[in-house]
């Protein structure tokens, strides 16, 4: 009689046990996913910056908490017009952006293709990458005067040569054996440029393109704060001659969040344009 009941329980306790098994998975899966951990890092990052705050490590009015912070931003989109301020930042960085990837894209190919093009070309880009973009701003106000072009100049300055560089290295890196097997097959050497060492490039290139793109925000205050009327930078120079170090902070977390949201906008493109890389 014992066997007979423990033969009859063993099912339903192996069951009970997957299905622990299958909680437990589940949990585990939830806990360790992407959004859980990010929202995580934010989660700690808020209660790091409440709890300094209020700890009375600086005055209030010099190092307030993230609810006056957010507040801030609340009254500046609302009160002070501060949505076209992000749009005239915005429209800088796509911009300035796109003339950088105009020049360097060709340029960087071009590099990496051929050996001696990248040796006459290499050592300047090379010399003017180490060059800080802000040295160039009293020559660009001489030059350009104080509009929107001196701006936007400086923003391509930031990032144009870091561009060139890197992708003429991620051209280099197409692999030897694609290109000679195009030519074996009769291509011609702009075909094989286009058809073959462009196209193997272009994830690497997408990859640089979004690294550098934070790079050029890092350089947006800089450009704004010189006799600027408008832009996110702007808005902080406004700031800081009343003290309002809320609405400093403010631009700062406007700026991180546009960064994310580029960024993201970059890595769902990876993924829609280069699906058969996701595989790999």
């Amino acid at each position: 009689m014992a066997e007979a009941i423990n033969k009859g329980d063993a099912p339903s306790m192996s069951a009970e046990g997957n299905a622990a098994g299958n909680v437990s998975g589940n949990v585990a899966a939830i806990l360790g996913s992407r959004t859980v951990l990010g929202a995580l890092g934010w989660f700690l990052f808020l209660g790091g910056w409440y709890l300094a705050a209020h700890a009375e490590l600086a005055p209030p009015r010099l190092f307030p908490g993230p609810e006056k912070v957010f507040l801030s931003l609340y009254e500046l989109l609302t009160e002070k017009d501060f949505a076209s301020d992000i749009w005239a930042s915005v429209k800088r960085i796509l911009i300035s952006f796109s003339i950088a990837v105009t020049i360097a894209l060709p340029l960087g190919l071009l590099m990496g293709a051929y050996r001696p093009i990248e040796r006459v070309l290499g050592p300047v880009a090379g010399a003017f990458r180490y060059l800080p973009a802000p040295a160039f701003i009293p020559l660009l106000l001489m030059w350009l005067g104080t509009g929107d072009e001196q701006k936007i100049a400086l923003l391509v300055l930031g990032v144009l040569f870091f561009l060139i560089i890197m992708l003429a290295d991620v051209t280099r890196q197409v692999p030897k054996v694609y290109t000679e097997t195009a030519r074996t097959l009769g291509l011609r050497a702009p075909q094989i440029l286009i058809s073959v060492t462009l196209r193997s490039s272009l994830p690497g290139y997408l990859d640089v393109l979004r690294q550098m793109l934070a790079v050029s925000w890092t350089y947006l205050v800089i450009a704004e704060i010189v006799a600027a009327t408008d832009g996110i930078g702007a808005m902080m120079m406004r700031a800081r001659r009343f003290v309002h170090i809320d609405d400093i902070m403010a631009g700062i977390l406007v700026i991180g969040l546009l960064g994310l949201f580029f960024d993201a906008l970059f890595k769902l493109l990876h993924r829609t344009a280069f699906r058969y890389l996701e595989s790999h």
